[in-house]
């Protein structure tokens, strides 16, 4: 290629039309193994001496285990909770006074709480063979009274699922913001309303499964499990069996789906590896759809009690909420059980500017499948009570529904805002978003068009409805919500390798999101590197550094924030060879297409591998050899974060996302992110990367850290 030609198609590739940097459309480099049959999923997976794993389930919900009768020729075959006795059970306590303690065991012993509660374990050559001697044993019960709904639980005289509790309540608690008896004395519009969710499983692809053999030269149990946190998974799950976690390794192969309800530690992991480890052989359990329908993590089975006091005009000056959940028979690790009440109560005013709040939050025990995360924890019912209380406050002023949502939003002038459930909302222009959504909808003219009816006589409508999401918690979030574990990090570690190539090394996992192809994006913006040049190694916990996994929209922010800074020091390094090689100053040059560039002149990332792994005498004196770096991304600190406040850091490829709904430039992400209507627009720039960091300099403004000065912080109790 000529000079001329080199140059243009260095210009192309950093900064024109090829650009392949953050929200350029490329082909995923994940899609060719996908598409051709490649993919490694759990049911793919061959071990010599591999043996299939059925579980002996509960059929009722509620009862104690009186003797279990195996015939004969399969009592090889089965075995219980005394087989594996060493393994420990789950348990999961949130931090909040009063929270239940039970533990969640591997096998059950002596009483089943749920339909699909494991019993035993089946062990043979094939799946079908091992259901067959599943379906070949038979269980004494003595039938306990099934505490199967919410007001069956609170009844009055109910059986305590857990022996050593008193009635079935997990845990309770309260948030409390501004006098709710003077709203009360004052406004002169109540709106009331009770509302329900059903309960439903998650319905991944790709069901549940877990594999564990021993590896014999390097001493150590690998297991496979089709989860969402895999250095996670190696940390409980070493606990559990009693192992060093150098004895222990976690891969998640490719993983068909998870939506949350991989994101567990699950009875099924302890059960199979604790199995393993006793007979010396491998052992893999894949999920059937029954299975998963049945005992898999459920979500959300929500009861909300609501009254909202508003002005003449619609203008919400108080609300009070009860939101109770159903959460089956044991807490769930790591999220515990009162994970989906609590997100509910503690978002419940969602993009609205709501003064005074009195919020509560019940989680009840019942003889049902635990709850565990899926989608959006908590925000699809906040959303759909608090849409709802709108529409009714609207309907009882006499006011078109859509303006009372806008008069009821968080103006711009009020960011930095904190709610009065204690969130905060960093940016946005909330009203405008709306006001755009209505103009696109036209609202007007739906409405006469429903007034003069349609000419074959249906009936039409209009739906309008906003929400905030809570995305990428860092710290002080976790550290808030008293769980077990705190997610407030996520590292990277990034090589360039002898022949110019890019390795990046991550903890999240990809299960269908394209992170293999995202984060080789940001690398490319960083270092100007081809997308198809870098490869995405995560998903094995002796591969990756350890991180959090994937869950709550955190990878591109936290991963990808990592990756960044990772390829942004890695590219300092480049260059300062790369300036060297080329006999040039190291600021001015720069770099493209996967080449060190000074004017005219420029030299291969090959080149500059080349040097750095196998020439070290061509280095810049003083230069260590070798191409890799490490970099963390790390949400702000709880000392510098009022609890309940959750931050994160933007990285640099992030910051200048323009719009409506969103600051200009930010130095903390946005908790809740600007409100979507029916037309859900997302911002992306299409700015080069020298146009982009010219636009959009690094945001030195954060967000206050004192108490409101208007408002008295909200008081949280638990009962």
């Amino acid at each position: 290629m000529s000079e001329p030609a080199a140059q243009e198609a260095v210009s192309d590739t950093a900064l024109g039309p090829a650009h392949q940097g953050v929200g350029a459309s490329v082909r995923r480099n994940e899609d060719r193994r996908l598409l051709d049959g490649g993919g490694a999923y759990l049911a793919d997976l061959q071990v010599p001496g591999l043996a299939e794993i059925a579980f002996l389930r509960s059929p009722l919900a509620h009862g104690r285990i009186r003797a279990v009768e195996v015939p004969p020729r399969h009592r090889g075959s089965v075995f219980f909770a005394a087989d594996i006795a060493f393994a420990k059970p789950i348990v999961a306590v949130g931090a909040s006074a009063g929270f239940k303690y039970s533990e969640y065991p591997a096998l059950a012993s002596n009483k089943v709480r749920f339909v699909g509660d494991l019993i035993g374990i089946c062990v043979a050559p094939t799946r079908a063979e091992a259901e067959d001697i599943a379906q070949s044993c038979s269980v004494d019960f003595e039938e306990l009274p099934a505490i199967w709904d919410i007001d069956v639980a609170l009844a009055a005289g109910a059986t305590p699922i857990h022996d050593d509790w008193t009635d079935n309540i997990f845990a309770q608690t309260r948030i409390e913001t501004g006098d709710l008896e003077a709203v009360r004395a004052s406004a002169p519009v109540t709106v009331h309303k009770r509302l329900r969710m059903e309960r439903h499983a998650g319905v991944s692809l790709e069901c549940r499964g877990v594999l564990a053999h021993h590896e014999r030269r390097l001493n150590e149990l690998i297991v496979y499990s089709s989860t969402q946190f895999p250095h996670v998974i190696r940390t409980m799950l070493a606990q559990a069996v009693g192992l060093s976690e150098t004895q222990l390794r976690v891969i998640a192969p490719d993983v068909g789906g998870g939506f949350g309800i991989k994101n567990n530690f699950n009875p099924e992991e302890i059960a199979v590896t604790a199995l393993a480890l006793k007979l010396g052989k491998p052992l893999r359990w894949i999920e059937d759809r029954r299975e998963h329908l049945i005992a898999s993590p459920h979500a959300r089975e929500h009861r909300y009690e609501l009254t909202a006091h508003a002005d003449e005009r619609g203008r919400i000056l108080g609300l009070e909420a009860t939101v109770t959940v159903d959460a089956g028979a044991y807490s769930v690790w790591p999220w515990t059980a009162a994970m989906e009440a609590g997100m509910s109560a503690g978002i419940m005013t969602g993009p609205y500017d709501i003064p005074v709040y009195h919020g509560r939050a019940i989680t009840v025990c019942t003889n049902k499948s635990p709850l565990g995360p899926y989608r959006g924890v908590g925000r699809s019912g906040a959303c759909f009570a608090i849409e709802t209380m709108i529409d009714a406050v609207a309907r009882a002023v006499g006011r078109e529904a859509a303006d009372v949502r806008i008069d009821n939003m968080v103006p711009p002038s009020a960011m930095p805002y904190r709610s009065a459930t204690h969130k905060l909302y960093d940016s946005g222009d909330y009203p405008e978003c709306a006001r755009r959504a209505v103009s696109a909808i036209d609202v007007p003219k739906v409405r006469t068009r429903q007034q003069r009816g349609e000419a074959d006589g249906r009936m039409i409508g209009v739906g309008l409805a906003s929400y905030t999401e809570q995305t990428a918690h860092g710290t002080a979030e976790w550290v808030a919500r008293g769980l077990p574990v705190v997610f407030g990090y996520e590292p990277a570690l990034v090589r360039l390798t002898p022949d110019g190539k890019l390795v990046l090394f991550v903890g999240i996992q990809n299960h269908g999101q394209g992170l293999e192809t995202t984060l080789a994006q940001v690398a490319s913006q960083e270092l100007g590197i081809a997308v198809a040049d870098v490869v995405v190694r995560h998903g094995d916990s002796a591969v990756s550094p350890y991180g959090m996994g994937t869950f709550a929209s955190r990878s591109m922010t936290m991963a990808g924030g990592a990756v960044s800074s990772a390829c942004a020091q890695l590219g300092e390094k480049i260059k300062r060879i790369g300036a060297h090689l080329l006999q040039a100053p190291k600021d001015s040059v720069t770099l493209g297409a996967g080449r060190v560039h000074f004017g005219p002149q420029s030299v291969s990332f090959y080149d500059i591998g080349q040097a750095a792994y196998l020439h070290p005498e061509r280095l810049p004196e003083g230069e260590e050899p070798a191409l890799e770096t490490s970099a963390v991304s790390r949400s702000t600190s709880p000392a510098a974060a009022p609890a309940h406040f959750p931050m994160r850091p933007t990285p640099a490829w992030s910051r200048s996302i323009p719009g409506p709904g969103s600051s200009r430039c930010s130095t903390m992400s946005p908790v809740m992110t600007a409100a979507r209507w029916s037309i859900r627009s997302w911002w992306r720039r299409k700015s080069s990367a020298a146009s982009h960091r010219a636009s959009a300099p690094r945001c030195t403004k954060s967000p206050p850290t004192t108490p409101m000065d208007s408002r008295s912080p909200p008081r949280f109790s638990t009962t």
